[in-house]
């Protein structure tokens, strides 16, 4: 089960965001059956929402606006993976409802708000 609440938890730290994002994946995927299917979509999902902080961890430390750009980028691509792989385990019914619909929430927001990061970072440059 999960371990945080997604509700609760701090909203302006984006990388603690995504860490939580990764790991609530890890916990979901704990509830999805084991078969074939489940274990591909599980395997794809967990590098894609791992990838998604990690990615943002590099633009971090990137050595220009350009590779912090192109970081959170990657960032938003992982995370878009992630929300069609969550969107066809709902459509196949696939693991924890409840913890399923909460990280879609996130996984939107998420994507909304490094988006919004790439786009304000173009503006000032």
């Amino acid at each position: 089960m999960s371990r945080t609440n997604l509700d609760t938890r701090k909203k302006f730290d984006l990388e603690d965001r995504l860490v939580k994002f990764g790991g609530e994946i890890i916990f979901f995927i704990r509830t999805v059956k084991k078969d074939y299917e489940g274990q591909y979509l599980c395997e794809q999902i967990i590098r894609s929402a791992s990838s998604a902080a990690l990615n943002f961890g590099e633009a971090q430390a990137a050595e220009s606006p350009r590779d912090f750009r192109h970081k959170c980028k990657i960032a938003v691509k992982e995370l878009k993976e992630s929300r069609v792989n969550l969107k066809l385990m709902q459509y196949i019914e696939y693991g924890s409802i409840e913890l399923r619909i909460k990280l879609l929430d996130e996984c939107e927001q998420l994507i909304a708000i490094v988006s919004t990061i790439i786009k304000n970072s173009k503006s000032k440059s």
